[in-house]
């Protein structure tokens, strides 16, 4: 089976492309699509976070859930939406998280962050796929499995990657990082039902600099045009 995803990340994840619960994956996007269903982001974009982060790039990981389910919302970047879609409401307090941490401002009506995705961030969800307006409808076809597998390769085969955990969810994941080779920092979910809860005030923008700096790697320029 050919799985159209950048070719670092393809060596490194090989094993998981014939398991069964990935072939299981592909069948039920197929029958969906059969079915006249409605999929984001669009096929080409599924992978998107992997294309704009090769392997060797990974300096850093944010962990979300589930992609928008909205027409022209999502394209495979956590929490980052295409090109003349307003950022919705998490995305809006990240930005206010980074301009009082990093005292830059940034662009309210421009939600696309491929270029941290660029730098070396890799905007990894959990799943993969969501069926047009209808939330964490494809939260259980096995992206759990495969991205778990992702998070894991990152932890064994790559060293200094700062992980930055928003929530209880993300959280979840800590188990699947060597903490002895890593960093892992963790705060409330940037959600306006919980970003006063942690997140604001969080300071993982420049802690996450500093962090990078410490291994030698260039500070990531979280400033949007």
């Amino acid at each position: 089976m050919d799985v159209q995803i950048e070719d670092s990340w393809k060596e490194e994840l090989k094993q998981e492309f014939s398991k069964a619960y990935f072939q299981q994956i592909v069948a039920f996007l197929k029958t969906e699509k059969i079915q006249g269903k409605t999929i984001y982001p669009p096929g080409s974009l599924i992978f998107n976070a992997f294309t704009q982060t090769p392997f060797n790039n990974v300096k850093v990981v944010i962990i979300g859930q589930d992609p928008y389910h909205g027409p022209g919302q999502a394209h495979g970047l956590c929490f980052s939406v295409q090109d003349g879609i307003n950022p919705p409401p998490s995305l809006i307090n990240i930005y206010k998280e980074i301009e009082k941490d990093m005292g830059v401002g940034m662009s309210a009506k421009h939600g696309n962050l491929i270029k941290w995705a660029q730098q070396g961030v890799l905007l990894l969800n959990a799943f993969l796929t969501v069926r047009a307006n209808e939330p964490a409808s494809h939260s259980k076809i096995g992206w759990d499995n495969f991205t778990n597998a992702v998070i894991k390769t990152i932890s064994d085969h790559k060293k200094g990657v700062v992980f930055l955990l928003w929530g209880k969810f993300a959280q979840e994941k800590q188990s699947l990082i060597d903490e002895t080779k890593h960093h892992v920092l963790k705060a409330a979910h940037p959600s306006p039902f919980s970003a006063d809860k942690g997140f604001f005030g969080c300071k993982h923008f420049s802690q996450t600099n500093e962090l990078l700096l410490k291994e030698g790697l260039e500070p990531i320029d979280w400033k949007l045009p």
